[in-house]
């Protein structure tokens, strides 16, 4: 008897996937939208299915350890590693094509540099503050020396994740580095303890009129109630969709993001592509000279590149007049952390190379590269890049995808959809559960420990003391082979100008860790 009712049990739960599959065929046949699901019901699905899951597939499965794009494997393994303090060595040589294209050689010295016993990087390995001071030149009552020369990139709190956010200020504060806020404005779980830039675009989020104006009383309040706020940096445009503007849903804004951007719960909020505030570029310097007059703190600003006709016309007002930003943070085209469209990203402005090496030469030309210190932001985290960067001009480098990393980021790819798996790039309350705060910030502070550990080993190597003094004919990029390899100073055209730089130990007495990290006497 059991035996029977068992099996009328299956055939009635039977019937009802046979009438589900069957409801769901005759919706696919009916549909006009998707083509392969009215051909091909019910099994049609499975090529929506594949396609969702073919990133993942490809990611661990399918491409090799140097394939992927933005980030390969072994970068994201580096980084990985890194962060979490672990063995981050290879085994029995390297497994890059060494004769690709492109692929960055650093010359090192026969003798390389000797660290004595009573060197500063003898006792604090990981010690590499900037060799300039930001602000220094144009005499700004709080000039500002970076005590770390990587740090976080332009990231907004709406945009990354309360949590995510919480995890990259408190590494700052372990690592000394500073914690730039992103255009979202200044948010409480920036205040932690690292050095702040605060960063502002088209929206002016934080420092904002009502009708979305830039408010000069609400920036002078900002800086006096939070002293850690130690430089402004104005953001004309991003490498991933420069000269486009964007647009913040209603439904993403919650009280939270609200209060910090200065706008209305659920009201979508429009960041054009224009600046308000100024129109030209004489406007843009004044605007600039007002706020760091106003503040006190330095100015930059950061641009994607391309045209150069009005850079031309800013280093000429900027030699006229000695007045202009104090820092210029170049960003590649290779797009970022910012969500676009592939048509921007993939061909509006100038890779991250090109695009510093067309601004230096401008600077150079000018007399004005030792007044500016130029930040590079554009995947340069990592030893080897950032040697190839400094050799070129970079003073200090900023990170954003790689500082994801550290937290947890695993490339999903999908930052867009506010349905980041790792919690670093959505608002989900449940999502970012995933993240622990005590451990992600210990591992940020440890991925910035670890890459200037490793930085100062290359440039050891290369027989300098600090990665300042690297030279354009200390890198070279491979073209086939090696009889046709260029150095730097051949590629670009240019030869970098020497950096003021009196050794590491002057640098430490100069910083004040804990205090003012400037140096007015340099």
């Amino acid at each position: 008897m059991n035996s029977i009712l068992d099996l009328l049990s299956n055939i009635a739960w039977w019937g009802w996937v046979l009438i589900v599959l069957a409801a769901v065929a005759i919706r696919d046949i009916l549909q006009r939208k998707h083509t392969i699901s009215h051909n091909y019901p019910i099994v049609g699905h499975l090529r929506y299915l594949f396609e969702n899951i073919g990133p993942e597939i490809r990611q661990y499965f399918i491409a090799s350890n140097r394939e992927e794009l933005p980030f390969n494997r072994i970068e994201r393994g580096w980084v990985y590693a890194s962060a979490k303090g672990e063995n981050n060595y290879e085994g029995f040589g390297t497994d890059r094509d060494i004769y690709s294209n492109q692929h960055i050689f650093i010359n090192n010295a026969m003798i390389p540099f000797k660290v004595e016993d009573n060197h500063v990087n003898a006792k604090d390995k990981y010690f590499l503050p900037c060799a300039k001071v930001i602000g220094l030149h144009n005499k700004r009552k709080r000039p500002y020396r970076p005590a770390s020369v990587i740090n976080v990139s332009a990231m907004s709190f709406g945009s990354l994740s309360a949590r995510a956010i919480d995890s990259l200020n408190k590494g700052c504060k372990i690592a000394d580095a500073y914690h730039n806020t992103g255009e979202g404005g200044l948010s409480k779980y920036h205040s932690n303890g690292s050095d702040v830039v605060f960063h502002f675009g088209t929206g002016y989020f934080g420092v904002r009129t009502e009708d979305g104006n830039f408010s000069m009383e609400k920036m002078k309040q900002l800086v006096e109630d939070n002293p850690f706020i130690r430089a402004i940096e104005l953001k004309l445009s991003q490498g991933a969709k420069p000269g486009k503007g964007g647009v913040l849903p209603g439904e993403k804004i919650n009280k939270e993001i609200a209060e910090t951007r200065g706008v209305e719960v659920g009201k979508t909020v429009l960041s054009p592509p224009n600046h308000k505030a100024f129109n030209t570029i004489p406007e843009m310097v004044d605007f600039i000279e007002a706020i760091a007059n106003e503040t006190g703190l330095p100015v930059g600003i950061k641009a994607a590149i391309g045209k150069l006709d009005q850079w031309e016309e800013l280093t000429d007002i900027m030699k006229k007049t000695g007045k202009g930003p104090d820092f210029i943070t170049v960003d590649g085209g290779e797009g970022g952390t910012g969500a676009a469209p592939p048509s921007f990203a993939d061909h509006v402005s100038l890779p991250w190379v090109y695009a510093f090496g067309d601004l230096y030469k401008l600077f150079q030309k000018k007399g004005l590269e030792k007044q500016v210190v130029f930040i590079g932001s554009g995947k340069l985290g990592f030893p080897a890049k950032a040697a190839m960067a400094f050799s070129m001009g970079v003073d200090v480098i900023n990170v954003a995808r790689e500082a994801m990393m550290s937290i947890g980021c695993i490339q999903a790819k999908v930052c867009h959809t506010n349905r980041c798996p790792s919690g670093v790039a959505t608002q989900s309350k449940w999502l970012q559960r995933g993240i622990d705060v005590p451990l992600k910030s210990e591992r940020t502070g440890q991925y910035f420990k670890t890459f200037r550990k490793e930085f100062l080993e290359i440039t050891h190597a290369a027989g300098y003391e600090h990665p300042c003094q690297f030279k354009m004919d200390d890198i070279e990029i491979n073209a086939d082979s090696h009889n046709l390899s260029e150095e730097l100073n051949s590629a670009y055209q240019y030869e970098k100008t020497p950096v003021a730089f009196n050794g590491m130990q002057n640098l430490k007495e100069c910083l004040y860790l804990g205090g003012s990290k400037t140096n007015q006497n340099q």
